[in-house]
């Protein structure tokens, strides 16, 4: 059901706003069929079965539901919110309303969906409704417009109606009559899901009487245990006012005095798992939505409400921030924890329950306990801020801390070997990881001398990076514009497996002045930890020791990929799905890097027999888990069972290489090796396709076809036709008679790389230090305006190019 017909409105007895305008014009309100056809009509269903109350009814049996956790205690994390099994959800008046007297119907369809599929996964939903005010407020309204408009149509004989005006409605009225609509409706929007409601309204009396309090436990889990969702409403028809300040009258006591109250109350009476408070915000913030620097708070612990400033409450209902935090922090002092978050944006409101239930960072979550570090936004704030002052640092300062890292790894080279080996043997132990994921988490002393080696060679390249002005211009006589490098801000780096990634990121990003966020994978938790302390032991140096943090809380990089406020570029390194993954959960954030390294190496027919031998054994062979590995060796036709084709075969063979066939190969053979499933598949093995082509342009193609655009080579003799290869494909490495493995910072002379990246924007190829960067203009002048360069000003643009010196500096 669509946003767009979700408004539940009438006019004088017609049904309108949901159905097109001729149909059911004539159908009078008073017509107790007509009201439920319109409510089928409102949830496309047939009005037969609307008018059926029969719905299935099966009795559940406990032990055939797999949540086992015993009630007392709350969820510490969110991750553990995927164990609840009985669900309160509260729908706050803002949720199941448009306005004052509308019902959001597209809203309710997809929330009633969600709760249905939960229930459907042997959970106990439970729902807290608003809404019977608004729905009945809207009955009787038009009830009012409609006996009005029939007695002015009596009296003045005319068909012509004056303007009407409706009374203030008294809101017991309006909850009498709108009840009976409402639960008419869940019925037959649960109907479609072949899931049972029953309608439950209570008030303060049926929680503070002893009888009338067990009489309610156990038709509540009487209904729970036939599969039946409650619907829960206080009776507003009856209620009396609420008592000012009783909110909270002890741990046994609250007043019902709204429907917060009343679904912590019920959560905590029923020992629920979790609730789930919709409303029309978020989530809490620490001080009112859409004032300067309010910021949305990710989780609330007990005593930090005396460093928040609520607002008004929202513009329908009885409650506020205020009422939903002192009754979520009742019901988390009962057990249940709690989770408040918008049930209204469009763009959300679709899957915000089975999100909350699924862990993810949605809304504000609830906890009794605080964790001992700082939280992950926490950590990109104090980031951000050191991060400002590493980039006010000199360039010889930033260099000396590169330096100092670089020392550090040598020097406590037998900590680093000491932690990679416990990370080691519990990735061999528990076997969750592949072997080219295993050979990417070892670390060696001759690992370690190559990253000193390369940070020390970034140390020196580092000291023109950072205020390096790329263009000056004279626009007018005394208005001079420089172009100057900066950093980008907070960069995300999500490595997998790669504990060597952490110090060349590291010193990638002291080099060029940006912030960093490290979150590796905890299969190289130990050597995360010991690397990372050693960087935070050079940056100190220089008084900048949080300018990079390591993310070592529960995060999801699903969660952390949303952070779009905060980090300013997110650097995946991994797997082709982690790449991927991450591509797809960003939400406003660039993400730089490939998903996939499928490599080619084209022998052309000009090729000379040693170098195609050499290239293609250390493409594949020298690091096959390298995303720069060759995966698929292309062959020109000519060269079938020709000596170099025999002894490129011979030599795969030999280095245990497994050889897949593509469909042409496979062709020419009588007895061929396996035939390849994919043409783009990447190994990271010792694995590799052999296919045939024609001519170099076949092998263009190809690339383009099944290639990633990441680092391609072809071995000819033959200069033209290796210029032509060299301009035609477009990948962000091309290479003529040489490895693909030199697809690397380090080899390149960069000194390091956050990664290699197949985008055409940005940067592309190995990304160093210039990748980091990005520019800002700065134009200097003397009291300058644009209106004296008007047709009618004093001053005329001049726009002359200033030579730049080499290594000069804003």
């Amino acid at each position: 059901m669509r946003e767009a017909d979700s408004v539940l409105s009438f006019d004088p007895g017609t049904v309108s706003g949901i159905l097109p305008s001729e149909t059911f014009s004539h159908c009078k309100l008073s017509s107790a069929s007509a009201m439920f056809a319109r409510l089928a009509l409102c949830t496309r269903l047939p009005s037969r079965i609307r008018q059926s109350n029969v719905c299935p009814v099966s009795i559940r049996s406990h032990s055939q539901v797999k949540f086992p956790r015993p009630h007392g205690k709350s969820f510490v994390h969110r991750s553990e919110l995927k164990q609840a099994k009985r669900i309160v959800v509260k729908l706050g008046s803002a949720v199941v309303t448009r306005d004052e007297c509308g019902l959001a119907l597209g809203r309710l369809a997809s929330i009633v969906e969600q709760v249905a599929m939960l229930q459907n996964q042997g959970r106990e939903m439970m729902i807290v409704t608003s809404g019977a005010v608004a729905f009945g407020k809207q009955r009787l309204r038009h009830e009012i417009l409609l006996s009005q408009s029939v007695r002015q149509a009596l009296h003045s004989g005319q068909n012509q109606l004056k303007e009407m005006s409706v009374p203030v409605l008294e809101a017991r009225a309006c909850a009498a009559a709108g009840q009976s609509g409402l639960m008419a409706l869940y019925e037959a929007m649960f109907t479609q899901y072949s899931t049972c409601t029953a309608q439950i309204l209570v008030t303060n009396l049926d929680f503070h009487d002893e009888q009338k309090r067990r009489n309610l436990n156990s038709t509540l889990h009487e209904l729970l245990r036939m599969n039946i969702v409650p619907i829960i409403n206080t009776n507003d028809a009856v209620v009396p006012p609420p008592v000012p300040n009783s909110d909270l009258q002890g741990v046994n006591v609250i007043s019902i005095k709204d429907n917060d109250s009343l679904a912590a109350r019920l959560a905590v009476e029923m020992k629920a798992d979790l609730l789930i408070a919709l409303s029309d915000v978020e989530g809490l913030y620490d001080s009112p939505p859409g004032t300067d620097d309010a910021k949305l708070i990710d989780i609330f612990y007990p005593g930090d409400q005396q460093s928040i400033t609520f607002g008004t409450k929202s513009r329908v209902g009885s409650g506020g921030m205020e009422a939903k935090v002192k009754a979520a922090l009742w019901a988390l002092q009962g057990g249940t924890s709690v989770v408040i978050a918008n049930g209204t944006h469009p763009k959300v409101t679709g899957h915000v329950i089975t999100d909350i239930v699924e862990g993810k960072k949605v809304g504000t979550f609830f906890s009794e306990v605080k964790p001992a570090g700082p939280t992950v936004e926490q950590q990109t704030e104090m980031a951000r801020h050191a991060g400002r002052a590493l980039a006010s640092l000199d360039p010889e300062q930033r260099g000396e801390i590169i330096c100092c890292l670089a020392e550090l790894l040598t020097e406590k080279k037998d900590e680093i070997l000491s932690a990679n080996r416990r990370d080691m043997e519990f990735a061999n132990s528990s076997g969750r990881l592949s072997q080219p994921l295993i050979n990417r988490l070892s670390l060696s002393t001759a690992k370690l001398n190559s990253l000193a080696i390369g940070l020390r060679q970034l140390a020196v390249s580092s000291r023109d990076s950072v205020g390096r002005v790329l263009r000056r211009t004279r626009v007018a006589n005394n208005l001079e514009l420089e172009q100057i490098t900066v950093p980008i801000g907070v960069l995300l780096v999500i490595f997998e497996s790669r504990p060597d990634c952490l110090p060349q990121v590291a010193a990638l990003a002291i080099a060029s002045g940006n912030a960093l966020l490290l979150k590796g994978g905890k299969e190289a938790s130990n050597t995360n930890k010991i690397l990372h302390q050693l960087t935070q032991e050079a940056l100190s140096i220089h008084g900048v020791a949080d300018a990079i943090q390591l993310v070592s809380t529960r995060e999801e990089v699903e969660d952390l990929c949303r952070l779009d406020k905060l980090i300013d570029l997110i650097i995946p390194r991994g797997s082709s799905q982690l790449v991927r993954n991450i591509q797809r959960a960003a939400k406003g954030i660039p993400v730089l890097g490939h998903s996939e390294g499928i490599c080619h190496v084209y022998i052309d027919n000009d090729a000379s027999i040693d170098k195609a031998i050499d290239v293609v054994r250390d493409s594949k062979c020298d690091y096959p888990a390298a995303c720069n590995a060759m995966e698929t060796l292309l062959i020109h036709r000519d060269l079938l069972r020709t000596p170099i084709f025999d002894q490129v075969i011979d030599m795969l063979r030999t280095e245990n290489v497994k050889i897949h066939a593509g469909p042409r190969f496979a062709s020419y053979l009588t007895f061929s090796p396996s035939e390849v499933k994919s043409l783009r598949t990447e190994y990271g093995d010792l694995e590799c396709c052999i296919e045939v082509v024609d001519s170099m342009q076949d092998a263009v193609d190809h690339i383009h076809k099944y290639g990633s655009s990441h680092t391609d080579v072809i071995i000819t003799e033959n200069e033209e036709t290796a210029e032509q290869f060299l301009q035609q494909v477009d990948s962000a490495c091309v290479f003529w008679n040489a490895s693909s493995r030199f697809a690397d910072g380090y080899r390149f002379g960069l000194g390091a790389e956050v990664g290699i990246s197949t985008a055409r924007i940005h940067a592309r190829g190995p990304v160093g230090l210039e990748g980091l960067l990005t520019t800002k203009w700065v134009l200097r002048g003397e009291g300058h305006t644009a209106a004296d360069f008007s047709e009618q000003g004093s001053m005329k643009y001049l726009h002359e190019n200033i030579p730049v010196p080499q290594g000069s500096f804003n």
